[in-house]
């Protein structure tokens, strides 16, 4: 497998650089992290690149600043769900990742179910509800429907934030409580239970490749906010499927990215159930994390794609909607 990545781009040709990270999401920590790894990797690369947080800035500064060109490194609200990117087509500036549509659909869980499941892609079965519909006899239902363990998630944040696994009906409650702190709308989802995944794209439509897929063993099968930034404890395993598995989990990805409409780059998080090997898509990320436990380096590194080369080509592909 030959990834979609040439390795002899010019940095001087890609202008002055905008690394956008931090802004206002409760996923700023990890912005951040992300952020000043692909800053130092671009300009380690020869890249005239600065760091730039909209939180502390107002977005016509890029203008007037003179930026060519944007590396989102943005998480969550703002920065993955179409915001930042339809602000800097109304700028005129090319950014690296999926467009405003993409970006959008594909940061609202729910609605990228509704898509793979209308598209009969394989993804856990589900009840999207809104806080007034969430009475406690309605809660108590839900067990029943989907049956235990459920997983309670608020749709628009990332990094597992706010979401619980309830494992019998008294937690139901809890698991609600703490979800509605981040949404109005909950997404409550059947637990697959066996392996965790992920599988990161790179490229675009027809020409987009597959990375190799990567097998998630946490701490006590947690792979929580803590165990993904915080800890060293977590294991990425490559090659611990069989091979004819593998393929078929990185074709259902691909058609997962390609329904959304993504481009750039994106990685999808997925389960295998255990008791037959089924896999099944959870979400689309379209601003994943370039952190130093981040999966889509990791999953370039396997590849001979280094970290530097990585961001410097995920930066050549910036572009505009309109430009498509």
């Amino acid at each position: 497998m030959t990834p979609p990545v040439k390795l002899d781009i010019d940095a001087r040709s890609l202008g002055k650089v905008a690394v956008l990270m931090g802004g206002h999401s409760a996923e700023r920590e990890v912005s951040l992290m992300s952020g000043g790894g692909v800053l130092a990797a671009l300009q380690s690369a020869g890249v005239n690149a600065h760091g730039f947080d909209p939180a502390q800035q107002p977005l016509q500064a890029l203008k007037d600043q003179g930026y060519a060109r944007a590396f989102i490194a943005l998480h969550g609200r703002g920065g993955e769900d179409g915001t930042i990117q339809g602000a800097l087509e109304w700028l005129g500036l090319p950014y690296t990742g999926s467009g405003v549509m993409a970006s959008s659909v594909a940061m609202d869980k729910t609605t990228t179910k509704r898509v793979w499941h209308n598209e009969g892609l394989s993804t856990p079965q589900y009840l999207a509800l809104s806080r007034a519909e969430l009475t406690r006899e309605r809660i108590r239902q839900i067990p029943d429907e989907l049956g235990l363990p459920v997983m309670v998630k608020p749709p628009h944040e990332g990094s597992s934030i706010g979401i619980t696994k309830a494992a019998g009906y008294s937690e139901m409650q809890g698991a609600v409580e703490l979800a509605l702190g981040f949404d109005d709308e909950l997404l409550f989802e059947q637990c697959i239970e066996g392996p965790e995944l992920t599988c990161a794209v790179l490229g675009e439509g027809a020409a987009a490749v597959a990375l190799p897929v990567i097998e998630i063993r946490a701490v006590a099968g947690n792979y929580d906010y803590e165990n993904k930034y915080k800890t060293d404890t977590t294991e990425y395993l490559f090659g611990s499927l069989a091979p004819a598995l593998e393929a078929e989990i990185q074709q259902l990805v691909l058609r997962a990215y390609r329904l959304l409409g993504c481009r750039g780059w994106g990685r999808a998080d997925l389960m295998l159930r255990r008791s037959d090997m089924k896999p099944f898509l959870l979400e689309m990320n379209t601003s994943p994390g370039m952190t130093s436990h981040s999966l889509v380096p990791k999953a370039a590194q396997a590849v001979g794609i280094d970290y530097p080369h990585l961001c410097l080509w995920l930066l050549a592909q910036a572009r505009l909607d309109r430009q498509a």
